[in-house]
């Protein structure tokens, strides 16, 4: 694979860092094109980019270096400062609740600005795993199928073929984003969707990787997917009810 796209000095530039910059802009711009269909001003998205930019990468360094700390020891300083460790669900956390105080300071709807997002976090997970994909991360266990790669470069290197996971997640997510785009202007709680999809493609795909378990025969990102969706389907029956109480 492709991990070092050039280097200044004793700076390394990454495919992945380069993908997460394209995911970042390209999630910026599907959110305007979407927040211009709801009537909102579509400059705010690339007000908003700052907030979450901000918010994932804080959120998903902190997930990292909490979650390595308490299972391994390793001093939480040295892993929240290492240039490794970018975790997504964190930077899903951490993504939303900046960018739910970024629409409360310019004072529009949360909810509305949450469901602009959705497409958009469909897409722009895909670019990040293709940056991960590029770097040799997050791969799965030892295959021998056709498509299986080795990634003597990745992070860890291996030389045994493997499940691209990477690309099996971007085959999913993909799907789920036109559907999400079809489902734009009937859904009650378009970003619920993304969300719920997103746990549900994680549980699968997991079993392909090689996390360890934790409990009850699951690993912690199944867990994170199961909390997923459960959040995103409870949230979506609430704005649905919301929604037909309101219309009589």
């Amino acid at each position: 694979m492709y991990p070092e796209l050039f280097r200044i000095g004793n700076f390394s530039v990454s495919t992945f860092g380069l993908m997460m910059a394209i995911a970042f802009l390209v999630g910026s711009w599907i959110t305007a094109v979407r927040m211009k269909e709801e009537g909102l001003d579509p400059e705010l998205a690339w007000s908003l980019l700052v907030y979450v930019m901000l918010g994932g990468v804080v959120g998903s360094k902190l997930y990292f270096a909490v979650d390595v700390h308490l299972r391994t020891g390793v001093p939480f300083t040295e892993l929240l400062f290492a240039r490794e460790g970018i975790t997504w669900y964190g930077g899903l956390v951490g993504a939303t609740l900046a960018g739910a105080v970024g629409a409360s300071r310019n004072r529009v709807s949360i909810k509305q600005v949450m469901d602009c997002t959705a497409v958009a976090g469909a897409v722009g997970q895909s670019i990040g795993r293709l940056g991960c994909f590029l770097v040799g991360d997050d791969y799965g266990r030892a295959s021998d199928l056709p498509w299986a790669l080795a990634f003597p470069k990745g992070a860890p290197p291996t030389l045994e073929t493997v499940h691209p996971t990477q690309i099996y997640e971007i085959l999913w997510l993909l799907p789920v984003a036109f559907l999400l785009w079809k489902r734009r202007r009937s859904s009650p709680f378009l970003f619920g969707e993304y969300i719920a999809l997103n746990g549900l493609g994680r549980i699968f795909i997991e079993t392909l990787r090689v996390n360890p378990k934790v409990a009850l025969g699951l690993t912690e990102p199944q867990f994170v997917g199961i909390a997923l969706i459960v959040l995103g389907a409870g949230g979506w029956l609430f704005f649905r009810e919301r929604a037909r109480a309101a219309s009589g």
